[in-house]
């Protein structure tokens, strides 16, 4: 099929799409930093992975698949690019070559080459900076050194980890200004092997390569970079990369969500500044790390999990034009069985539809908002529907303490920090322990967002963004609600001593009204009968078990004590979860 494909896309002369950003370079006599994109029948690779059960197949699959295409696919281009000497990196993740160099000669025979879709400017990205903490009473109080962080406790990680499961098994990345080998971050550093004994292959990665000229340097060169170029070993040249890691999982037992994860890094921005071609080289290096030579690609190292704390405003060269860029790099990631976590954005001031960089915005990714003290969301939080491209779709995903987040830092030192690019490692960190506590949910991308929203502490306001209502669930503020990681970890107790299934697909199920009071109506649009219907309480206990052997079926409730329930619904095509409240 592959071969077809390529016969077709060589013959088929199709228009190539030209970012006006290009032209204007070009115009003034400059050259152009390009992303080359190729036609590639792997723009939904899910579709190919979805009934795959574990981690491993699923990455394994797309990165021999993926990776043999490309190599076909830009063979003509590479050769071109090789014979006229400009430099160029090749990605497979999404058929791509980026030419940092391009001038009007490659661009018009870019243009007239029918393997080409389009041909994008290599965007600008920035992190999403915290504000550091301005201490009041209250955050004096949160801050007893010896104490578990207010965060931590209020998502109920400390109440995991009473059960025993501290992250142990799973691996966290961070995709940032790099890391430093903090004092608590380095015990769980995957490259650990031994007492001062560190192997950086396979655990870290640095794809800047050159100074970013957005920072500005009276001086261009490696040497304005604290950390140089290229790094051989983990290092942070701003402070965030080594602050959301801590979050994720730093070992002190008070800081990270998931103490005994370990986490590997790849640094995607220079002093807080990155580009479209560093982020898709992470997140290819993240599906399939290599050596430190950049060889041997393995996706059976790959981790269980990416935070990403950083975005990209209109103004930085981000458009619709290269939205899809994006969604389709995180779309792959997700189909290879990595949980891609992306903060909102720290825009709230700006109000409703302030989430509006990728790649929060895109459905791809899941979303995290950021709350404060009093579970209110923080003031500064981002907030849907998104506008950017017109999906109005709901955002964020789900809400996690981004206020007062006291985390490690460069320097062996600690430091507390307000923003939604705290909030994000949260869930991070989460999803390390479900899969820490069980291991048949790694690679259930699907399945572990299903859970983390299902099991997430319902939140409301009078505000309202979009067509939310005072008690809309998901809602454009906090979308499913604030995270608590122990009802996740009992709703997936629950799932996994009744059977998961080995395909993670979600089938639809209505319920209505909910909230209810003396029934509820679950509803099974075009599905069979012979389905399952089992309902929990917050504890984890089968409050209601029962085979459904029509499409609809009515609840009695009027007995069931006022509260929250979770609903599980196995079916032939799949496998159902949601929440439901009784209110008398």
């Amino acid at each position: 099929m592959i071969f077809i494909y390529l016969y077709l896309i060589l013959f088929s002369p199709a228009p190539v799409t030209t970012d006006p950003l290009i032209q204007q370079k070009l115009k003034a006599g400059q050259s152009a930093d390009i992303l080359c994109i190729l036609k590639t029948p792997w723009a939904n690779p899910g579709q190919y992975t979805q009934a795959l059960d574990s981690k491993e197949a699923k990455g394994n699959y797309i990165y021999s698949n993926l990776s043999a295409f490309a190599q076909k696919s830009q063979a003509q281009i590479v050769n071109y690019l090789n014979q006229n000497h400009f430099e160029y990196h090749s990605f497979y993740i999404i058929d791509a070559i980026h030419i940092p160099a391009a001038n009007a000669a490659v661009v018009r025979y870019l243009q007239t080459n029918p393997a080409v879709l389009r041909l994008e400017y290599n965007s600008t990205y920035r992190l999403i900076k915290p504000v550091q903490e301005v201490l009041t009473n209250q955050s004096l109080e949160l801050r007893n050194p010896l104490a578990v962080e207010w965060g931590i406790s209020r998502i109920g990680a400390d109440s995991v980890w009473a059960q025993g499961i501290k992250g142990k098994g799973a691996v966290v990345g961070s995709e940032d200004t790099g890391v430093e080998l903090h004092l608590a971050l380095k015990p769980n550093y995957r490259g650990m092997i031994g007492v001062d004994q560190l192997d950086h292959n396979y655990n870290w990665h640095d794809a800047i390569h050159v100074i970013n000229p957005l920072n500005k340097d009276a001086v261009p060169g490696a040497f304005n970079n604290p950390c140089g170029l290229d790094t051989l070993a983990p290092c942070d040249d701003n402070n965030h990369g080594t602050l959301t890691t801590g979050v994720m999982n730093a070992a002190d037992l008070q800081t990270g969500v998931a103490p005994e994860a370990q986490w590997i890094g790849c640094r995607c921005m220079e002093r807080g500044w990155g580009m479209l071609s560093t982020y898709i080289e992470c997140f290819e290096w993240f599906l399939a790390p290599t050596d430190l030579q950049g060889k041997n690609p393995n996706p059976a190292k790959a981790p269980h999990v990416v935070n990403n704390s950083w975005g990209c405003p209109p103004e930085e060269g981000c458009n619709p034009a290269n939205f899809v860029t994006m969604e389709q790099v995180i779309s792959t990631l997700k189909a290879a069985g990595i949980f891609v976590a992306v903060a909102a954005g720290n825009d709230g001031s700006l109000g409703c539809s302030s989430i509006m960089d990728p790649a929060s915005m895109l459905a791809s990714s899941f979303s995290v908002g950021a709350t404060a003290f009093n579970d209110t969301l923080a003031s500064f939080s981002s907030r849907g529907p998104v506008l950017a491209d017109q999906s109005k779709r709901i955002k964020p995903e789900i809400s996690a303490p981004g206020v007062a987040v006291r985390s490690t830092i460069k320097n062996n030192a600690y430091g507390a920090f307000n923003g939604t690019s705290l909030a994000s490692p949260m869930v991070a960190g989460a999803v390390a322990l479900l899969i820490s506590a069980y291991p048949q949910l790694s690679g259930k991308v699907e399945l572990l967002e299903e859970i983390l929203k299902q099991s997430a502490a319902p939140k409301f306001d009078f505000l309202s963004c979009g067509n939310d209502q005072i008690t809309t669930i998901p809602n454009n503020l906090y979308g499913y609600g604030r995270l608590n990681v122990y009802r996740a970890y009992l709703l997936a107790r629950q799932m996994v001593s009744t059977r998961l299934p080995n395909d993670s697909r979600h089938v639809s199920v209505k319920t209505y009204p909910n909230p209810g009071d003396q029934s509820i109506s679950f509803g099974l649009d075009g599905l069979s009968s012979h389905s399952v219907l089992n309902i929990y309480d917050v504890q984890g206990r089968l409050w209601f078990s029962q085979k459904m052997d029509a499409s609809t079926m009515l609840l009695p409730t009027s007995t069931w004590p006022a509260g929250m329930y979770f609903y599980q619904m196995y079916t032939l095509q799949g496998v159902a979860l949601g929440k439901l409240v009784i209110q008398h």
